[in-house]
């Protein structure tokens, strides 16, 4: 039996409804491919060496963002690249419980108000004047307390956040002379 022209119309137009309708949700999911170490410049190599190990289990996007770094990096004054440099090398180090606690460090910094961001920059001014015996006291205190205490919130008794110590944010899991980075910048939608 042979299919009316109405029936088959029909049938057209629902197939094409159907496929608009599934169009966007996989467009929403892209094949994103990211270059593997191999495939990177031998500048984004050289810049980029102390990610070598991991960087083929990275997520794209982190790539994305470190590769970003790696092309402003030329730009970037000599004591700039020098801290980006120091930065990844403590990076690789940590742990990934190191890291995810100084991902929420940030990412409360990153949340405070500008008077607490203030209050925070004065007291990494003032932690990084310290001798460094002290500061080592200081990280040896931090890593004995499980508990934890909240940075004061300037003004209104508030925290800020939840560092293991009083001693200022990233100072406690870093060595003595460095500084830990967050990891690249990321956009408030993608969280490691």
């Amino acid at each position: 039996m042979a299919e009316s022209p109405l029936a088959a119309g029909r049938r057209f137009v629902a197939a094409v409804i159907l496929a608009g309708a599934m169009a966007p949700a996989l467009a929403v999911v892209p094949d994103i491919v990211s270059p593997n170490w191999a495939e990177l410049s031998p500048q984004n190599q050289q810049i980029l060496t102390p990610l070598a190990g991991e960087w083929n289990q990275l997520e794209s996007w982190r790539k994305k963002k470190w590769l970003e770094i790696a092309d402003r990096y030329p730009r970037m004054a000599v004591d700039e690249q020098q801290r980006i440099q120091r930065r990844m090398k403590a990076w690789v180090k940590l742990t990934p419980e190191e890291r995810k606690a100084a991902r929420e460090k940030y990412k409360n910094v990153q949340q405070a108000s500008p008077e607490q961001r203030e209050a925070l920059k004065k007291m990494w001014s003032e932690y990084q004047t310290l001798p460094d015996a002290e500061k080592e006291r200081l990280k040896q205190s931090a890593s004995r307390s499980s508990t934890g205490k909240a940075l004061p919130n300037p003004g209104s008794g508030q925290p800020v956040g939840k560092p293991a110590s009083s001693a200022p944010v990233g100072a406690i899991s870093e060595p003595a002379g460095t500084s830990v980075p967050p990891g690249p910048a990321r956009s408030s939608q993608q969280t490691p």
